[in-house]
Order: structure tokens, then sequence, then C-alpha cells
């Protein structure tokens, strides 16, 4: 039926393209759960209102278009076509979004609606023992690289099943995973499931891996890949590190620990041995599991230094770059030397990859880090990280035109900060970022740069979190947004109302920006976001009691 203008269905639906798309068709059937749905039938003219799904590959990844139209009986029809792998079910929750919240009935709208994504890769970053989405299960870690996973089994995919569901709902189409295999979480079998969960969903999963280092393809267990478990039978090639393994984050206001552990082990990335067991465990990798792709990384917690490694380097480097602790500590010439080969086997077995070469930190702006770079593959993705006062030189000198002649192309943005790696001991993991990530990704887009990645370990249970997860969601997909409308659209519906979100923003951002405050004014603002949760919807209500609870405990704490 037609009201004032808008396609509103109810009673039965008939659905096309259900079984190429069956994600996309049960999320319209569980959310709209009152109207009578049934499988259309192959050329079936019907009386019945049509829901078609389709892929359209003159559409870019992650882009859609709402159609609507009439049949030769009169009933609308609604066409959701999606570029290749997550297009269609971005459109079927757009058109939840818009659909209303009554479940037996469907408003379409009657404009056509066309979306796709300003940066092409947007990406959450992970480790598996610190990402905490499954809130009701002990063994939750906060900072840390080497460290066990203390969860039960299960909490993996308990974990990373509802990271996937919200980054589909999102239009977030990748999770970067370091610590993706682990014998204490499932190993093989736990992996490809969790592939095929995500796949399903439109949502690529990234496993992080490192040259020589960070466990091998394999992180933790008695296998072939691990790294740990290939050293101890061949130590002949490990690695004869510059220095101690380590390093220190300038904007880190606290020192960070490297126990020394089966974890730390490296090998000698000139070693033709140590390459061949990599790139023979990244073409594993690839076949046996359905990724979406691979973080590739040269290791920063250390350079081997022996004669081999120093004279393949030669020119190419200065080690001196790598003297302190605040200094740089990784090789781009292991990356250059390495990484093609990498990326060819991961190629070769699985195409369409979306393979991330990690560039380090703080150095985009650095020609000299650059300058063993310019023969690396086209097909990659280039990704180069900022910590946050780099972050602070990049708004105001990151130019277009620079990102244009860049030897590596395409390249893409990572946020090293509104995270636990940096800050004071508060920690940003909590904090609201999501003007640092709105900033980020409009930034990128200005100036050329194809995506963003963030930190996607704390749960959005949290509001704070979930409001800094929603924008970076919303301004990667569409950088021409601006903070007043998401305020506006997204943020208010979720706090309240205008006025309310307006509020929430300020608070938020006082608490902050203020490492000490008088008990008096916490206790107002406290006041204040109880008073604000009452009377509201569980959701709405929520969000503000996670803001009271974080000023309670600061309160209690005296500052």
């Amino acid at each position: 039926m037609v009201q004032n203008d808008n396609i509103a269905i109810s009673g039965q639906v008939l659905i096309e393209g259900g079984q190429a798309f069956p994600h996309a068709a049960n999320r319209l059937k569980d959310t709209f759960s009152g109207l009578q749905w049934r499988d259309r039938a192959p050329n079936e003219d019907a009386a019945q209102p049509i829901i078609r799904l389709t892929g359209d590959a003159g559409l870019a990844e992650g882009a859609f278009r709402i159609s609507t139209a009439s049949g030769s009986n009169g009933a609308p029809i609604i066409t959701v076509a999606g570029g290749p792998f997550s297009g269609v079910i971005y459109g079927v929750e757009e058109l939840i979004r818009r659909g209303g919240a009554n479940s037996g009935l469907l408003n379409a709208g009657s404009a056509p609606i066309e979306a796709a994504p300003g940066l092409a890769y947007r990406t959450f970053w992970t480790w598996d023992h610190s990402t905490n989405w499954e809130l009701s299960q002990i063994g939750q870690q906060e900072i840390g690289v080497f460290n066990p996973f203390q969860k039960p089994p299960s909490g993996f995919l308990a974990d990373y099943k509802r990271l996937v569901d919200w980054c589909s709902i999102n239009r977030v189409p990748a999770v970067v995973i370091y610590g993706f295999l682990r014998d204490t979480h499932g190993g093989i079998e736990t992996a490809q499931e969790l592939c095929r969960y995500a796949n399903a969903r439109g949502v690529r999963i990234v496993p992080g891996v490192a040259i020589g280092a960070y466990g091998g393809v394999y992180w933790e267990g008695d296998h072939p890949y691990n790294l740990s478990t290939w050293l101890k039978k061949y130590p002949q090639y490990a690695a004869t590190l510059e220095k101690g393994v380590g390093f220190q984050l300038e904007d880190l206001a606290f020192p960070l620990n490297f126990p020394r552990s089966d974890y730390t082990m490296t090998a000698c990335p000139s070693a033709p041995e140590t390459m061949d067991w990599m790139e023979e465990a990244v073409s594993w990798l690839a076949e046996t599991f359905e990724i979406g792709g691979i973080n590739i990384e040269s290791g920063d917690y250390g350079v081997c230094g022996c004669a081999r490694c120093s004279s393949r380097r030669n020119d190419r480097e200065d080690s001196s770059r790598r003297a302190g602790d605040t200094d740089e500590s990784w090789s781009h010439a292991d990356m250059m030397d390495n990484f093609p080969r990498l990326f060819a086997a991961a190629n070769a077995k699985r195409k369409d990859l979306w393979t991330y070469c990690e560039l380090q930190w703080d150095n985009l702006l650095d020609p000299v880090a650059h300058n063993s770079l310019h023969a690396m593959p086209e097909g990659a993705i280039y990704q180069h990280t900022a910590n946050k006062t780099y972050w602070g030189v990049l708004k105001d000198k990151l130019k277009r035109d620079y990102v244009e002649a860049l030897p590596t192309q395409p390249n893409v943005l990572r946020c090293q900060f509104a995270c636990q790696w940096n800050g004071d001991e508060r920690t940003e993991r909590y904090a609201l970022n999501a003007k640092t990530f709105a900033s980020m990704a409009q930034k990128s887009h200005e100036v050329g740069m194809q995506g963003l990645t963030v930190w996607g370990e704390p749960s959005p249970y949290h509001a704070n979190v979930e409001l800094s997860y929603l924008a970076f969601a919303r301004f990667s997909y569409d950088p021409t947004l601006t903070w007043d409308r998401f305020i506006e659209d997204d943020v208010a519906p979720m706090l309240g109302g205008r006025k309310a979100a307006d509020r929430y923003v300020a608070i938020a951002e006082e608490i902050d920006a203020n490492a000490t405050l008088s008990e008096d004014r916490l206790e107002a603002l406290q006041a204040e976001a109880l008073d604000a949760s009452r009377g509201r919807p569980r959701e709405v209500a929520r969000r503000w009691m996670t803001l009271a609870d974080q000023i309670g405990r600061r309160l209690y704490m005296g500052r």
C-alpha cells in the first residue's frame, strides 16, 4: 500500500534472491517478523509486494541501491541491489533502519536510495586476548601484546561473533585479528567457523602476521607454523636483535612491559629458510581459511642485526634511527625485501584479499622512511600508523599531492591512539573518541587516503565506545557527513533527543579532558547522568548509566 507517497508493506510479502543472500533475507524476516514472508517462485506473477535482492558487479564493494517500482498487478516491488560481498547486506540494513519499529509494517519510502563508501578500506584492529565483546565471561584483559588467552575456549567465538554482527549492521567491512590461531581457543576449527560466520555477514576476517615475529602465522600452539615451535627445531635461524625486545610509545604515560617468553622469539629475515617457511605458512593460511585479507608487518619489537641483515639493508636504512627507546623498532627494508613474496603467496591461493602492508608509525611525512618502498607490489594496501602527537602533525601538514606521490598505493591511516596505547593511566579505551574518528575519516578522504583503521576491542555496551564506533562507521562510509548531522540523525535518538545528546557529549568530554575533578563536580555530573537515565527506554537508559558508572568510579577513587 502507499501512504503519503511512501511505500508501506504489510501482510504477505514475497522475497526474491533469498537463496543467494540468506543473511540479508533472514535479517528482513527477523526484523519484520509480523509480515508473512514467502519465497517467490521463479517467474511467479503474484499480487503481493516483492522484495528483490540482487548483486550488481557494476557497484563498488559495499555500495548499494534501493529502488521501487510497481508490478503488473500494481503491487510494489522493492529492489535492493548491492556491490560485491557486502552491498546487499548494507542495503537491507538501510531498509531496516528506515523501515520503522512496527514488526508488521515495513515503511520503504518512495525515493531511490544510493550509497557507496567514501573510504574503501574501513577496518577494526584487534588482539584476541583484549577483545571483550561478550562481557559475561571471565578472563578479560585490556592491554598487552605477549598475553596468553585467559578466557574459556568458547570465549574467542563469543567475542568475535558479536563484533562481526555489529560490523555487518554498521558497514565496517573488515576486522584484523592478531592471535587468530591459538590452540587455547580452538585452533583451526574455531578459526574456520569464525570465517564462515563473518563471510555470511559481509565482514572480512584479516589475520595479523609479522615477518619472523609475533608467533608466525599460528600465534600460539604446537603447530608447524608456530614460530616458537619452528625455532626450537631450527635454532640456527633465530634473529640476533640489535637491542633488547620492546619499545616505548612517546604518547603513553607509563612504560610498556615486554616479558621474555616464547612469544618474543624472532627469526632472521635474511635467512632463506625463514622466508621459505613464512611463504609456506602464509600460503597455508590463505588456502585453509576463508579469510578476507592478511595484515602483514615486519614486527615492531626488534630488528635482527646480524651481519647478513646489516649487509642486505646496507645504504637503504640508517640503523641509528633505531637507537633510542622511542625510535624505530622495525625495518622498512625487511618489508621491501620480503613482503612481495608473502603477498604473492597469499594471492596465489585466494583472490580479492585485502592484504595490508603495515608501514609502522609516525613516519608518513618522512621521505627517508619511503626510500626503500618504490618496488612494492600493486594490489596491496599500505597502512600508515599515527600516534596522538603525530596525528596533530598530519592534520596540519598532510596534503593530497603528497599522498598521490607516495611510492605505495593505495594508502590508509591507522589510529594508534583513542585506545589503551596512548594517554595516561586512565586509558583512552573508554573515552568518547567519536570526534577523533570523524576527523581522521574526513582528513583521509580530503587528502586521498583510501581507508582508516581504528582499534575495536572494547564492547559497545559502554556508550562512549558505542558512539565512537558509530562515528567511525558513519564518517568512514560517508566522509562528507557533518558532526551536527551525525548528532541529529544518529546520536540524538540513542540518548533521548538532541538536547540530551549535546549534554551527553559535553559531560563525556569534560570527564575525558580532566584527569582530576573535585568530588562536588563529579557528584553533580553523576547525578545529571542518572537523572537522564530515568524513565527512558532500556537502551537509552543503559547509555546514560554507563556514563554515570564511569563517573562513579572516578568519584570512588576521589578524583
